[in-house]
């Protein structure tokens, strides 16, 4: 018994040791300004040191873009707005948020969540809250603007700590961020830089975009089990009995205006499922690629934050009609402007962020690092497995300082599937290999465009909250995701399973 006090009592000053230091930096909108400036300053520093790499992929050089120039100061003058204007995460955010606004206000989701938390077994929701999370990345990012705040809502109506309920759909939407029982679309983009790659080896190589499904497909279960473990074991201990202002969500029994308004939801969303079905069953469906009648590069994967907020403010509009609490078009718009009102110290953070990382884009120091730390590792000299252990802790690095999935495998697929396709091994491996990586940091990282949401989400219930608060309260889950992914990892490879349709771990002879 002294020894489990013990851990629980090192695990508690570990983690309080980081939030207190997180805690102690400046608020992160200032925080972000300060990056900023740092970038520009380095920018200086090593463009007149005259640093530069060989981009392995294209083969040009790389060099420095000093932001202390001219071009410099006529880019950081012209770009502001559109910098800020044009940060991906932002747009998605205002307009899932609008439609969500609405079911909120109308009483939707409050009512949904009452009925939730009376039907449901307790025992089983954090299993429910991290699978529903790793699924969500399915639909783009909507797990980051509907299920993670959501979560906590949840929680918090069943007496549970809301920062857990949070914390665990985080994890299940962030740090499982690869793992998956459908086809998402990292997948398809992922497959087309890692043929590209292999091509450099064999020019009539080709990778589909189901080569790792079998790998994802366990995997979704083994972060479900994993995420329900740290949030229960770890994450609810620390964090203790709620003690903020937020008042749960009253679980009183359904009334008969409810009963209809959900009746009327349901319908209508009903009506609208049948509706993108009738758009992407068909071979030539008005939701599918004009094209070639692809749906993962399709206007319904792409718009489908259009989608969530169409169909979230038609049930919201539904509900309100049904239980009697919309009267005219003047409630459904009090509700997008409420929930307008609780994104300004995100907009504020968002302004600041997005100078930084286009700071960091322009510099190329980013771009710099990534290939310095692939190149060091490609000439460590270690054996397969070791090498594949040390290429998923550097892709968890290198996630970071570099957020995009897609930009860190452009330049880490040259480098690395070549290298392990001279020593046997397929594509499709190596890209499993980085996939664990990137996932397991995104939730610890401050460079994941979602980060600064996530904060925001998280001072609702704790007004204290800082970046110390984010990075301390899910550490524990990235080192337990790296543990057992890498695991798992291991497993299939002494076990030679297949990873997907059509991949296995060789190269065929």
């Amino acid at each position: 018994m002294n020894t489990v006090s013990e851990k629980k009592n090192f695990i508690d000053r570990f983690l309080s040791v980081i939030e207190r230091i997180g805690n102690a930096l400046p608020h992160p909108a200032s925080l972000f300004a300060i990056f900023a400036a740092l970038v520009i300053i380095l920018s200086w520093v090593f463009s007149a040191m005259g640093v530069e790499v060989v981009h392995p992929g294209t083969g040009k050089t790389i060099a420095v873009f000093n932001l202390i120039s001219v071009e410099g100061l006529h880019m950081i003058l012209t770009k502001t707005v559109s910098n800020f204007t044009g940060f991906a995460p932002l747009g998605t955010v205002l307009v899932a948020l609008l439609g969500i606004g609405i079911a909120e206000g109308t009483g939707l989701i409050g009512t949904v969540l009452r009925l939730i938390v009376n039907s449901s077994p307790k025992r089983i929701l954090t299993v429910v809250i991290v699978f529903a999370g790793v699924i969500s990345n399915t639909a783009s990012e909507v797990g980051y603007v509907l299920l993670v705040p959501l979560s906590a809502v949840i929680f918090l109506a069943v007496g549970r700590h809301p920062i857990a309920g949070l914390a665990a759909a985080f994890a299940g939407v962030s740090g499982g961020y690869s793992a998956n029982l459908l086809l998402g679309t990292i997948d398809p983009l992922l497959a087309g830089l890692s043929e590209e790659a292999a091509r450099i080896i064999d020019p009539n190589y080709k990778v589909n975009p189901a080569c790792n499904y079998y790998f994802m497909a366990v995997s979704t279960f083994l972060i479900t089990a994993l995420g329900t473990f740290v949030t229960e074991r770890i994450i609810e201990l620390r964090l203790g009995k709620y003690q903020g202002n937020e008042k749960p969500e009253e679980l009183r029994p359904l009334t008969k205006e409810e009963k209809r308004g959900l009746l009327y939801a349901f319908l209508t969303v009903i009506g609208f499922t049948a509706f993108v079905l009738a758009g992407l069953i068909p071979s030539n469906g008005f939701l599918r690629n004009p094209e070639d009648g692809d749906i993962l590069h399709s206007p319904f994967m792409s718009g489908i934050v259009t989608l969530l907020f169409i169909s979230a403010s038609l049930a919201g509009i539904s509900y309100g009609l049904g239980a009697g609490t919309v009267k005219n078009d003047a409630d459904v718009m009090k509700g997008m402007a409420k929930s307008m009102e609780t994104l300004g110290s995100y907009i504020v953070l968002v302004f600041f962020a997005s100078q930084f990382v286009a700071y960091f884009n322009w510099t190329n120091l980013g771009l710099i690092a990534a290939v310095n730390g692939a190149e060091i590792l490609k000439s460590s000299g270690l054996g397969p497995i070791p090498l594949m252990i040390a290429f998923i802790l550097v892709a968890a690095t290198i996630n970071l300082v570099m957020g995009s999935a897609s930009a860190k495998w452009a330049i880490m697929a040259p480098v690395f599937i070549p290298m392990f396709m001279l020593l046997g091994y397929s594509p499709e491996f190596t890209q499993v290999a980085y996939r664990i990586g990137d996932s397991v940091t995104n939730i610890i990282s401050p460079m994941m465009s979602y980060f600064a949401l996530i904060v925001a989400f998280m001072q609702r219930y704790d007004k204290q909250a800082g970046m110390g608060t984010i990075i301390s309260t899910m550490i524990p889950y990235s080192f337990i995701f790296l543990i057992g992914w890498t695991l798992l990892f291991i497993v299939w490879i002494i076990a030679d399973l297949p990873l997907g349709f059509g991949a296995g771990m060789y190269l065929p002879q």
